[in-house]
C-alpha cells in the first residue's frame, strides 16, 4: 500500500507541480469569457474561476457605472461604492467594512482598477475577513491579467472592424474603373454583336449583385467561382485572347463554405497587375483539391512575380494604394475566421509568376453558406 501511494504521488508530481497545474487550469477557464470584453455575462462566467484563484470569500466586477457581478458569500455589500475611488484615481485601495449581518466573514474589500491601454474601464474587488499586503499584490497581478485579456478583446474587435472596413473598400474598389471599363466594353458590342452585349450585361448585373452582398456572409466555393467566371467574362471581352483563364476544381469541394469574396480579389489582383505588365498571353488558373478535412485552393498566374520584401509589405497592407488591398484583406479575414494557421501562403519570385495558396476547413461549427 505504501508503495502504491508513493507511485500515485509521483504520477501527480510534487505539491508545487499540482499547485501550478491548478493555477494554469483556473486561468485557462477564466480567459475565454473575458476575450468578449467586459460585460455582465463575461464577468459572471469568469468571476467564479478568479475567486477560486484568489482564495477569497467573494469577488466583484464593476464597469464605470455599475456592479456587473457579485460572486461569493452574502449580498453585494454595496460593492460599486467600494470601487469609486479606484475608478476615479486609477490606483488600488483597501476599504474596511462593517457588515451588519452577524457572522458574516466579509470585513474588508481590496480594490484594483482594470486598465485597458491607459483607460480605466472597471474594477476588480476581492472580499474577505482581513486585507493583507499579499492579497493586495495578488489582486493587482490578477487585475493586470484581466486587463490584458480585455485589451486582446479590443484588439479582436478592432481587427473585425478593420476587416469589415476593408471589405467595404473592396466593394468600393469594384465600382469606378471596373464599372467604367465593363460598360465601355459592353457598349462596343451593342452594334457589332448585340447578343454578346446582352450576355455581358447580364454577367455584369449578376456580378454586381453578388459583390454587394452582406460582407459578413459565407458563400459556397461553387458560388464564388460562378462570380469569378462572370468577372473573367467581362475582362476577357475587354482583353480578348491576351487573357487566358482556367479552373481545375474537384467536384467534392464545390459545396464547401468559404468567406464571401475570398477568391475574387485574388483573381482580380492577378489580372490587373498581369495585364498592366503587358504579359501576352497572361494566364490565371484556380485549382481546388480535397485534402481530408480541408479544401486546398490556389490562384496562380504566370506574371512578373514579386520581390519578397514587396510581398511582405502587401500582406501587411503597407505597399501603397496601387498594390490594392485584396491580399491583405483576404489574409486577415481567413486568420480571423479560422485561426492564424489558415492565412495565405504566397509563392512568388521576380519573373516566376505568383501562386497564392489557402486552406479552409470543409466543416466548421457555426459557419454555413448563406
Amino acid at each position: 500500500m505504501a508503495m502504491r501511494l508513493r507511485r500515485q504521488r509521483q504520477a501527480f508530481g510534487t505539491p508545487a507541480d499540482e499547485a501550478t497545474f491548478a493555477t494554469l487550469s483556473t486561468i485557462s477557464q477564466a480567459a475565454p469569457p473575458l476575450r468578449n470584453g467586459l460585460t455582465r455575462e463575461s464577468a459572471r462566467r469568469s468571476a467564479r474561476h478568479l475567486r477560486s484563484l484568489l482564495g477569497v470569500d467573494a469577488i466583484a466586477f464593476t464597469d464605470l457605472s455599475e456592479l456587473l457581478v457579485w460572486e461569493g458569500t452574502g449580498s453585494d455589500h454595496g460593492a460599486f461604492g467600494h470601487a469609486r475611488s479606484a475608478l476615479s484615481s486609477g490606483r488600488p485601495g483597501v476599504v474596511a467594512l462593517r457588515c451588519p449581518d452577524f457572522g458574516c466573514p466579509i470585513q474588508s474589500a481590496t480594490v484594483a482598477p482594470l486598465d485597458v491601454e491607459g483607460r480605466i474601464v472597471g474594477a476588480l474587488i476581492a472580499y474577505g475577513e482581513t486585507a493583507s499586503p499579499a492579497r493586495t499584490r495578488a489582486l493587482a497581478v490578477v487585475a493586470r491579467w484581466v486587463s490584458g485579456q480585455l485589451e486582446l478583446a479590443e484588439l479582436d474587435s478592432s481587427r473585425a472592424r478593420l476587416a469589415d472596413a476593408e471589405l467595404r473598400a473592396l466593394h468600393a474598389q469594384i465600382s469606378p474603373h471596373f464599372v467604367y471599363n465593363s460598360l465601355t466594353t459592353i457598349a462596343s458590342f451593342v452594334r457589332t454583336d448585340p447578343e454578346r452585349a446582352r450576355e455581358l450585361l447580364l454577367d455584369f448585373a449578376d456580378f454586381a449583385r453578388y459583390s454587394f452582398r452582406n460582407p459578413r456572409e459565407f458563400t459556397t466555393l461553387s458560388d464564388e467561382l460562378k462570380s469569378i467566371h462572370r468577372y473573367v467574362q467581362l475582362e476577357t471581352a475587354r482583353f480578348g485572347a491576351r487573357l487566358q483563364f482556367a479552373v481545375d476544381v474537384a467536384p467534392e469541394v464545390l459545396p464547401v463554405a468559404v468567406p464571401f469574396l475570398s477568391l475574387q480579389p485574388l483573381v482580380e489582383n492577378s489580372i490587373r497587375h498581369g495585364m498592366e505588365a503587358g504579359r501576352s498571353p497572361f494566364r490565371v488558373k484556380i485549382v481546388a483539391r480535397d485534402v481530408g478535412v480541408e479544401a486546398a485552393i490556389s490562384v496562380e498566374d504566370d506574371g512578373i512575380g514579386m520581390e519578397p520584401d514587396h510581398l511582405r509589405a502587401v500582406l501587411a497592407g503597407n505597399a501603397g494604394p496601387d498594390a490594392g488591398i485584396g491580399l491583405a484583406n483576404v489574409d486577415e479575414r481567413l486568420r480571423q475566421v479560422y485561426g492564424d494557421e489558415y492565412g495565405l501562403v504566397v509563392e512568388t519570385a521576380p519573373g516566376a509568376g505568383t501562386r497564392i495558396n489557402l486552406r479552409v476547413p470543409k466543416f466548421r461549427p457555426g459557419i454555413y453558406p448563406e
